[in-house]
């Protein structure tokens, strides 16, 4: 049976309140380039590493704005059938927020939210899709985490909706268990209940590999974004830094132990 890549996150998506901004930031901090997308409906912006696209800017929707979003990231993540995966989605306690909806000569989407309100998208891409399990390079996504207020009810959400499968767990002591989640033989991100002193709804949050977390977190500074966290080391090796871009989206940064 042909890999379909159900459960792979295969595009990462900034909706801002300044796109050119937004351009600038990006490109210092993490290494990307740009590209237009020609033909787009609106105006959109992708990101390039290297040759490759591997995300997407746009400007952030009136009607996003109007509800209360800010600034954000939104992974999309491949199903065999969007329609499908979004009925799933409201039987199993979740909501659609937008969609499905097609985007000519690409592909067709529906935007989710979880039962505990964190949001991502299901994609469908009109050519068939190269399936890549390298490890991360600078560049690439490397870790995809779930900060929400019941991970265990929300990986049973996500094991249905893409066939995500629970794998190691971490005891993080007062903070509870970080929970890894991932595909059968590759591992995806973790997922844990947020403290109630943190700020902020249940959210997902992406992880950006770089060769020097020290050096980027210096120019997310100089840049005009903030850190929140870090950096620090992390169990297993390397080091990570948590921020905020110059418009408000968080983001973060991993770089791996040394080899």
């Amino acid at each position: 049976m042909a890999d379909d890549g159900r459960g792979k996150f295969v595009w990462y998506e900034l909706m801002t309140t300044d796109a050119e901004a937004a351009k600038g930031f990006y490109t210092a901090v993490v290494g990307w380039s740009t590209a237009p997308f020609e033909g787009a409906p609106i105006p959109y912006t992708m990101w390039m590493k290297g040759e490759s696209p591997i995300g997407g800017l746009m400007d952030l929707p009136d009607e996003a704005r109007q509800a209360g979003a800010p600034p954000h990231w939104l992974g999309y993540v491949a199903v065999p059938d969007v329609d499908a995966t979004a009925s799933r989605a409201k039987e199993l306690g979740g909501r659609v927020v937008h969609g499905p909806a097609d985007i000519p000569d690409v592909g067709r989407f529906a935007i989710l939210a979880d039962p505990q309100g964190a949001v991502l998208a299901a994609f469908r891409g009109a050519q068939e899709m190269q399936q890549e399990d390298s490890e991360p390079a600078p560049g690439d996504v490397s870790w995809h985490e779930l900060v929400t207020t019941d991970h265990e009810a929300a990986l049973e959400y996500y094991s249905d909706l893409f066939g995500w499968e629970k794998q190691e767990g971490m005891d993080m002591g007062e903070m509870g268990v970080y929970q890894m989640y991932g595909l059968p033989g590759k591992m995806l991100g973790g997922m844990y209940n947020k403290p109630a002193e943190m700020p902020g709804p249940p959210a997902w949050l992406y992880y950006i590999s770089t060769g020097d977390v020290d050096g980027a977190a210096k120019k997310i500074e100089s840049k005009g974004g903030k850190i929140l966290n870090g950096p620090m080391d992390v169990p297993g090796g390397g080091r990570i830094v948590m921020g905020l871009d110059p418009q408000g989206a968080a983001f973060a940064l991993h770089q791996g132990p040394a080899s």
